[in-house]
């Protein structure tokens, strides 16, 4: 009985099927993006907490180096205040030797003062009593020439005013007769524009006059012709006045007719593209709407592709950042553990190398530069030329070391000034020593002194150094022999 009910069974359309699928993909898509989502916060979660513990063991790396650093310094600072402490000392001991020195000189220049000071006060009353005679005298001077002079100025005085009184009556005389001949030129003038104003004014109103008859008969020929042309062209076009009213008439009736029948048509051709337009809407509509579908179908199944290649990628990618890191942390680690052996070990030696130092060096651990200003600033800018931008950048993070600098180039200097004065000693040792040898050599016989070459060893007036093949040496008592 199942089996006839199975097969009596309709089968499904190609819709239902459709939408079976569709539910299906749904379903799918829903499950995938859950463990996407859980997979990203696993991953999130997992980021942050290693964030949060490399921030820890940066922060315990930072701290442990803080009070490595710390020590160091304390330590640096109590040698230095010490150092400081004893230079003081001795700074005070020198300055107060100065002071009491210069305590005596102040006495002594006290009293050499007060005995200038007595020295001068005694001239300068000799110098007043010298300069009070001097201005009798001269006060004396000046009344005789004051009333020498007074009497000059009033005889002077008296001339002037008088011959000043004469000039001003003179000079009034003169305004008088100025006045006078002013007076008549200006009545003789007034007379004269008078008389040419009344002759002006009489020949412009006769040419007004003149003017104005002439320009009244010209508009009045003027206007008889307008009259007359006006006239002519109403005459010429009464006719064609009433034919044109009538036809303007018949044009109003006709443009209103058309314009009813226009109407009519365009709603018509409205309706009529509406009706069409509907149709085309639907039809595209549908096919839009099979289109959309397909289009989507096709962008979920590709966007399932990239999600799966994205989740793969990213696996691969925080494995290899994790690894990277661990890696970096600990190649950090070892690169820290050698910095700090490595300043435990300068440390050390600038422990040492202080024991070695001398007072001067201590006090002044920094040399002061040889070169002149100028020879300083010429270095500078042909530093400046040569440097770029990265070589700035570099050098201002190591601008903190220039005292170091400083000092590892004296000590540098001072090694290879030592180096060069040794050469020399050496050398100059060297011919010392050889020139000792020749002179014992020359002094002492002995079988190693015969086996070498000397000049003062003469045997049967011979000497043991090679002579020249084309010569023959001859003494009295030798045998001849010939030169091979």
């Amino acid at each position: 009985m199942p089996k006839k009910e199975k097969m009596a069974k309709t089968p499904l359309s190609d819709e239902e099927q459709l939408l079976l699928f569709q539910q299906k993909l749904l379903a799918e898509e829903e499950m995938a993006k859950k463990k996407e989502r859980l997979l990203s916060q696993f991953l999130k979660d997992k980021l942050a907490k290693e964030e949060h513990n490399s921030a820890l063991n940066l922060n315990k790396i930072n701290t442990q180096w803080r009070t490595v650093l710390r020590e160091v310094k304390t330590r640096e600072l109590h040698k230095d205040i010490e150092i400081l402490s004893q230079t003081f000392e001795r700074v005070v001991d020198c300055k107060d030797n100065v002071i009491k020195s210069l305590a005596k000189d102040l006495s002594e220049a006290e009293e050499q003062y007060a005995r200038a000071l007595r020295s001068h006060l005694h001239n300068v009353d000799q110098l007043l009593a010298l300069q009070r005679r001097r201005l009798s005298l001269l006060e004396e001077s000046y009344n005789m020439e004051l009333e020498a002079l007074t009497k000059e100025f009033e005889t002077e005085r008296k001339t002037i005013i008088d011959q000043h009184e004469k000039e001003i009556h003179y000079l009034q005389d003169i305004f008088m007769a100025m006045e006078q001949n002013y007076i008549d030129s200006e009545y003789e003038s007034k007379l004269e524009f008078q008389s040419m104003w009344n002759d002006l004014k009489n020949m412009n109103l006769e040419e007004k006059h003149f003017l104005r008859l002439h320009l009244e008969n010209i508009v009045e020929d003027l206007w008889r012709k307008f009259q007359d042309v006006l006239k002519n062209y109403t005459d010429a076009t009464e006719d064609r006045k009433a034919a044109f009213e009538t036809l303007q008439v018949k044009d109003e009736k006709s443009s209103k007719e058309i314009e009813v029948q226009m109407k009519k048509i365009q709603k018509l051709q409205d309706a009529i593209t509406i009706s069409k337009g509907k149709i085309m809407i639907h039809s595209r509509e549908s096919e839009d709407e099979n289109r959309y579908i397909r289009n989507d179908k096709e962008l979920v199944l590709v966007q399932l592709r990239k999600l799966k290649a994205q989740r793969t990628q990213a696996r691969a990618a925080s494995q290899k950042n994790l690894v990277r890191l661990t890696l970096e942390s600990n190649a950090t680690l070892k690169a820290l553990r050698k910095i700090v052996d490595k300043g435990e070990k300068i440390l050390k030696l600038a422990e040492i190398c202080r024991k070695f130092e001398t007072e001067e060096e201590k006090v002044l651990p920094f040399y002061s530069s040889v070169l002149t200003p100028k020879e300083q600033e010429g270095i500078q800018e042909n530093n400046l030329e040569e440097l770029t931008e990265e070589l700035t950048k570099v050098m201002v993070d190591y601008i903190g070391m220039e005292n170091f600098w400083k000092r590892y180039n004296k000590v540098k200097l001072e090694q290879l000034s030592l180096q060069h004065r040794r050469a020399q000693l050496l050398d100059i040792n060297g011919k010392l020593r050889e020139m000792l040898k020749q002179y014992l050599d020359g002094i002492s016989v002995s079988d190693e002194v015969l086996s070498q070459l000397n000049p003062l060893f003469i045997v049967n007036y011979q000497s043991n150094l090679p002579q020249p093949l084309s010569i023959r040496i001859a003494h009295p008592g030798d045998k001849q022999h010939p030169t091979t």
